[in-house]
């Protein structure tokens, strides 16, 4: 597995456990709110990453959009897909989100490896 990938989902696991483990009841139903919000309904799981992935790029969240790009992975979306979201995230989110771009595909060119 990619360094930074295995980096990044070891270093998120483990602070997750951390995190969970202290038993903060708002902190435990935010984490299942999230769990739950990707679900699929009406709206498939991909279309939801997706939206979580432009969401994340705009909010400017180097992580949130790690997370996002993982799941599109695993979710079997395109690289053609992804650069549509990038594309829509920046023109939403302006330049300022040009650089979470470049992190971004660096990201989902390591998750291709795998």
């Amino acid at each position: 597995m990619s360094h930074i990938v295995n980096e990044f989902n070891a270093y998120r696991e483990k602070m997750n456990e951390v995190i969970l483990s202290k038993n903060n009841l708002v902190l435990k139903r935010l984490w299942n709110l999230d769990t739950n919000t990707y679900e699929p309904g009406v709206l498939d799981a991909a279309t939801k990453e997706m939206l979580g992935l432009v969401a994340s790029m705009v909010l400017r969240c180097d992580d949130c959009i790690k997370y996002h790009l993982g799941k599109c992975k695993e979710l079997g979306i395109s690289t053609e897909a992804i650069y549509e979201v990038f594309a829509v995230a920046n023109i939403v989110g302006g330049t300022i989100v040009i650089p979470h771009t470049r992190r971004g595909a660096e990201y989902w060119e390591e998750l291709q490896k795998i």
